[in-house]
């Protein structure tokens, strides 16, 4: 049963109450994952567009992007922990849209500030997505908390996948229609459709998950002070098991944004651009598609094992995309892997921190998760521009198979520990 103060779900009610907010949350994914699929696709291009096509520059677009995830997921999940996951969630599709719009304008102008700002707060989409997840596992049962996390990502892969290839049309409407330039098409896209995002939340997500679990902090343990993002900090980090958790989610996110982010630089300046979505596509089907699988794999094999495999699979997508060379179809299976490394590295994080830390303590911890994920992708992705510059995309791609290979050994290492002391010495 659930309590919310003096009040107590049955399980029929929880049950019931849970596959409503599964549903809600379902719907803002796919939408929410449409939009910025379309539109990160081409933020490369409009900074090179501006500064030039050999810039080292490109990964503005993305850092920016990611950097407006970290700060808002911040803001987002503290607004969460005062009033329910709903306000929280359809502020942050709200604001989106406006990046969107502001985005669009930008990058139809050619000013590249406006562009960046409207990037920054763009990022609003993708920390709702990302939070979204963990509003899954507000009244879920210990035991299905992964399984029911992986459904919601598993629901980005409809949008996703299909965000991209809306690429091309947005260009025309863009072009044809309304006489701007191409590349601000696909953010006029993703502002209506992050909108819709928010009507859907604010009207269907009642009653709130966090607030029927009796989830919601007080003024205090909300405090926006410095303090408190450090201390947070210092609590994860003084336990192993939230430890490994954070690693495995910012490990995973700064390798596959940094060679994600370089793949349609790098295809484009081979001559092979109209390969990008399709690779882009497929990249982001492995990130979202088999969540349904990684989930029920992380509920019954444990989450250490599934951060595990997500480090092998970022080692093997990265070592492909070293060794591809000027050959496009390799790049295909290396990014499709990279998505699916980041997946079982997500899930296996988020599940593995969230079951690491008392229940009224993990809307603040999410929260500083996810702000330390995305602001270091943030980096991955901008200093991922100058590393393809000065060394090229395949030292970039190097360079991710180290720090995935550091996690690899990591986690192995803790896990052949515990089976050590699990097994009892014959005497």
């Amino acid at each position: 049963m659930v309590t919310k103060g003096s009040d107590v779900l049955t399980e029929s009610e929880r049950v019931t109450l849970q596959q409503r907010t599964l549903r809600v949350l379902t719907i803002g994914q796919v939408i929410g994952s449409a939009a910025l699929g379309a539109a990160v696709t081409v933020g490369a291009y409009v900074v090179q567009d501006i500064l030039g096509q050999e810039t080292p520059w490109a990964g503005m677009a993305t850092a920016a992007v990611t950097v407006g995830t970290a700060a808002m997921s911040q803001m987002l999940s503290q607004r969460m922990s005062r009033r329910g996951r709903r306000p929280g969630l359809s502020l942050g599709y709200l604001l989106a849209s406006a990046g969107g719009l502001l985005a669009a304008f930008g990058a139809d102008r050619g000013w590249l500030p406006v562009f960046l700002v409207g990037l920054f707060f763009f990022g609003n989409g993708s920390a709702a997505n990302l939070l979204a997840r963990y509003a899954a596992t507000d009244l879920s049962r210990e035991d299905s908390r992964a399984s029911d996390m992986s459904r919601i990502v598993f629901a980005s892969t409809f949008g996703a996948v299909f965000g991209p290839v809306l690429v091309h049309p947005a260009q025309h409407v863009a072009v044809e229609w309304f006489g701007i330039a191409k590349y601000a098409g696909p953010f006029l896209f993703s502002a209506m459709f992050l909108f819709t995002a928010f009507v859907s939340t604010t009207i269907l997500l009642r009653p709130d998950p966090l607030v029927l679990a009796g989830g919601m902090g007080n003024a205090s343990s909300t405090d926006s002070r410095r303090g408190h993002i450090a201390a947070t900090i210092r609590s994860i980090w003084s336990h192993q098991s939230s430890r490994t958790a954070l690693l495995a989610m910012v490990v995973s996110q700064v390798t596959m944004v940094a060679v994600m982010t370089m793949t349609p630089v790098h295809l484009k300046l081979h001559g092979h651009e109209g390969v990008s979505p399709f690779v882009v596509s497929l990249h982001i089907a492995g990130m979202y598609a088999f969540s349904p699988l990684v989930g029920r794999f992380s509920d019954r094999r444990g989450h250490h094992e599934t951060i595990r495999v997500g480090a092998l699979l970022l080692v093997a997508a990265t070592a492909i995309a070293a060794l591809s060379g000027n050959i496009e179809q390799l790049l295909f299976p290396s990014l499709w892997l990279l998505g699916v490394g980041w997946n079982f590295g997500l899930i296996g994080g988020s599940s593995l921190l969230t079951e690491s830390v008392a229940a009224d303590a993990r809307v603040r911890v999410q929260g500083v998760a996810d702000l330390l994920m995305s602001f270091c992708g943030g980096i991955g992705g901008f200093a991922s521009g100058f590393i393809r510059r000065a060394v090229g995309y395949h030292l970039l791609s190097t360079f991710a198979l180290v720090a995935a290979g550091i996690l690899l050994v990591l986690v192995h290492g803790q896990m052949a520990r515990k089976s050590h002391v699990a097994v009892p010495v014959a005497r």
